[in-house]
C-alpha cells in the first residue's frame, strides 16, 4: 500500500486484501489490492479485484491499484483547484487512459492473464472524483438526519450490456467505454469507503426493487473504528483483518475481501 506524505494529509486512511475461505482451502493467494497515495491537497483511493479466472490477475490487481495511486494523484495534483463538473470528468477519463496505457504497456501480450477490476477515488478541498470499471463499489458518509449520519452508495458501472451480469475488466476490450465517473462536492463528506465485490452482501442491501443502498450497521461501525485520532494501532489493524476473515463474513461470501476507508479531522 502506497503512500505519499500521509502525515500531512486531512484524511486518515486505512485498509486491506484479505484472501477469502475459497483460496485458503486451495492454498490460493489473495487476488484483491488496494493502494493509496496521500498529501496535504490530494488523496487517492484504489480498489482491484484480479479475475479468478486469470493466471496472474494478483499481479494485475496490485499493478492496477500502484498505477492508480500514482497517476490519479500526478493528475489531480495539478488540478486540485479545479472546479467540479464537466473537467472532473475529463481529468479522471485522462488518468484512466494513462493507467490503462502503462498496464498494457506492461503486460504486453498477455495483458489478458492480468485482468482485473478497478475502482478510484480522488480527494480533494473542492470535490470528490470517483471511476469504477468492473464491480467494485464506493459508499460515503456525509451529513446527519435527526442526529442520525447518512450514508450513500456512488453509481457502480454498468454491465457489458443490459442482458448480461458479465464483468468489465481494465484489459477487456473497450474498457473504456465502460468506465463510469462521477464528480461530487459536498463538504459534509467525511467518511469514504471503497471495496470489493467480497463485501456486496455485508456492506449494501438490496430493496425490493434490486437497488442497492448502504448497510448502515456495516459502515458505520467500519467508520468509526477509524474516527479515533492518532495512529492506527497493530491492534485495530488485526481487527480489521478478523473482520473480514470472519465467519460470519464468509458465510456471507467466500471470495478474497478488501475493505479501504478514509476519514477526515481524525488526526490531533
Amino acid at each position: 500500500m502506497a503512500t505519499v506524505d500521509e502525515r500531512e494529509s486531512p484524511w486518515r486512511i486505512h485498509g486491506m486484501s484479505v484472501e477469502g475461505y475459497r483460496h485458503r482451502r486451495q492454498g490460493l493467494p489473495c487476488q484483491d489490492a488496494c493502494a493509496y497515495a496521500a498529501s496535504p491537497s490530494v488523496a487517492v483511493l484504489a480498489v482491484a479485484d484480479g479475475a479468478g479466472s486469470r493466471p496472474r490477475s494478483e499481479e494485475g490487481a496490485r499493478l492496477a491499484v500502484e498505477l492508480a495511486a500514482e497517476h490519479f494523484a500526478r493528475r489531480a495534483a495539478a488540478a486540485a483547484d479545479r472546479h467540479p463538473g464537466e473537467a472532473v470528468h475529463e481529468l479522471l477519463e485522462d488518468a484512466f487512459h494513462d493507467v490503462s496505457k502503462v498496464f498494457l504497456d506492461r503486460t504486453g501480450a498477455e495483458a489478458a492473464d492480468f485482468a482485473t477490476t478497478l475502482t478510484v477515488v480522488v480527494l480533494t478541498p473542492g470535490w470528490l472524483g470517483h471511476l469504477t470499471v468492473g464491480d467494485g463499489f464506493v459508499v460515503l458518509r456525509a451529513g446527519a438526519e435527526d442526529g442520525e449520519r447518512q450514508f450513500h452508495l456512488l453509481p457502480q458501472a454498468m454491465a457489458a450490456s443490459e442482458y448480461s451480469n458479465e464483468t468489465v475488466f481494465l484489459t477487456s476490450p473497450d474498457a473504456a467505454r465502460w468506465v463510469h465517473t462521477d464528480c461530487v462536492s459536498d463538504e459534509g463528506i467525511d467518511g469514504v469507503l471503497l471495496s470489493t465485490d467480497g463485501l456486496v452482501q455485508a456492506a449494501l442491501n438490496r430493496a425490493g426493487s434490486g437497488t442497492p443502498s448502504p448497510n448502515v450497521s456495516f459502515v458505520d461501525a467500519v467508520f468509526r473504528s477509524l474516527d479515533a485520532p492518532g495512529p492506527v494501532t497493530d491492534s485495530a489493524h488485526e481487527g480489521l483483518a478478523t473482520l473480514l476473515r470472519s465467519d460470519r463474513l464468509t458465510a456471507l461470501n467466500a471470495d478474497d475481501k478488501t475493505l479501504l476507508r478514509a476519514v477526515r479531522g481524525a488526526r490531533p
